[in-house]
């Protein structure tokens, strides 16, 4: 099976762009100091393609990527920041 992800390219101007695949659902918790995220098909697809853009050259360490129930996790979920080393 081969899947592929189509990543926007960083611009220093624009910063990082955040591209969701329709229909995405992501849940995060943590439990006992464990962290769970639990997500659809399009949920991790997203996700991926956030991680991937992230990685990409040209991207300054600092750079992250910031969700929570208010941005994109469904209601309940802890929040989850996403930074470049």
């Amino acid at each position: 099976m081969k899947i592929e992800i189509n990543v926007p390219d960083y611009s220093p101007d624009q910063g990082l762009r955040t591209d969701w695949d329709y229909g995405f659902l992501i849940t995060a918790k943590v439990e006992a100091g464990v962290v769970s995220v639990t997500a659809n098909r399009a949920g991790l697809m997203s996700l991926a393609r956030h991680l991937v853009t992230l990685a990409q050259e040209g991207v300054p360490s600092g750079s992250h990527i910031h969700l929570d129930e208010s941005n994109s996790l469904e209601d309940g979920s802890c929040e989850l920041i996403f930074e470049k080393g």
